[in-house]
């Protein structure tokens, strides 16, 4: 994990320079589509005063990353350890090329093991959020949250968050921060979909309201589809095909006739209804090609469907509404 003292150069991989500075305005980009771009479309992350898109991207590919911005996504999402760095260097390599205006994007990395260079990959002086990416319990967590204060205070990041850690531990680096004036995580990445919900609609909403801390949600799609198991995986297979996989399966089967009714897709649906959960800021989007892309930013469309109502049918449907027992199984 990161520690204070070596942290520029693990992140930068080269020493602090000058930034240019913050904007948290949002160019609003052409249409593509169809897809509104206006205020509606972004939100606030937590309670701070960075707007991002509803949906982000964390596929970097030119052709997907242009059709993302210009359809209004502001939000690129990647990690140090991603194509062991290759990830950064393709979003770097595209930013550059684009020569957006550095206001108008959003760019977030997640670092664990202290690799060298992640601004130096990316090309860039800053990044807009920096995710420590899953908790370190080898690590005092003051010193975490003082080293995550330092990138802050050296220009080189806005704000920084969390990935895959648990309320506990997120209120403990807020306890931390306001103990010793340092700066509390914005946000945390949970994985939320259909069948993983405690976390990101019973315990993090509850953060939202304490602290300020809102959600990204990672993999919405999951469980949409059950390719086969590829050789080794053969645990794979035995669970999607075990009983509580055969039941998976069957309510995906109504949800695609409910997207039908809606005269949408079931990816759209799946998004739309990761939108629609309390002090979630944005899903991040995880797509090949194009068409997918231009697929799941319909997904705002749907949304305005998504009435009291039809929520109420999806929960009976899906049959795993978290109980509001925040004594038990906090995640």
């Amino acid at each position: 994990m990161l520690r204070s003292g070596s942290v520029s150069e693990q992140f930068m991989g080269r020493r602090p320079g000058p930034t240019s500075g913050f904007q948290s305005s949002i160019y609003l980009c052409p249409l593509i589509g169809g897809l509104k771009t206006d205020g509606s479309d972004y939100r606030n992350l937590g309670k701070s005063g960075l707007r991002v898109s509803c949906l982000g991207l964390g596929e970097m590919a030119d052709s997907v990353m242009t059709m993302a911005y210009g359809g209004g996504v502001n939000l690129f999402d990647t990690a140090e350890v991603y194509a062991s760095g290759r990830a950064e260097e393709t979003l770097g390599n595209v930013l550059k090329k684009k020569g957006w205006r550095r206001s108008s994007y959003v760019v977030t990395t997640k670092i664990y093991w202290g690799g060298q260079g992640s601004l130096s990959r990316l090309q860039l002086d800053y990044v807009d959020i920096v995710f420590a990416n899953r908790s370190d319990v080898n690590t005092p967590m003051e010193e975490v949250v003082r080293a995550m204060s330092f990138v802050i205070d050296q220009g080189l990041a806005m704000y920084w968050g969390t990935s895959r850690w648990n309320v506990k531990e997120i209120m403990e680096a807020y306890s931390i921060a306001r103990q010793f004036n340092l700066i509390p995580p914005v946000c945390e990445q949970a994985e939320y979909h259909y069948f993983q919900r405690d976390k990101v609609e019973l315990y993090l909403p509850e953060l939202y309201h304490k602290i300020g801390t809102s959600s990204t949600g990672l993999f919405p799609l999951s469980g949409l589809d059950a390719p086969p198991a590829p050789p080794g995986y053969s645990w794979l297979k035995e669970r999607l095909y075990s009983d509580e996989g055969k039941k998976q399966l069957s309510k995906i089967k109504e949800l695609r006739l409910l997207a039908d009714r809606l005269n949408c897709t079931a990816p759209q649906l799946a998004i739309a209804w990761c939108l629609r959960s309390e002090g979630v800021s944005s899903v991040l989007l995880g797509v090949s090609n194009t068409e997918q892309l231009l697929e799941n930013l319909g997904s705002l469309r749907v949304l305005t469907q998504l009435t009291p109502p039809l929520i109420a049918e999806m929960d009976v449907l899906l049959g795993n509404k978290p109980r509001n027992n925040k004594m038990e199984g906090r995640s």
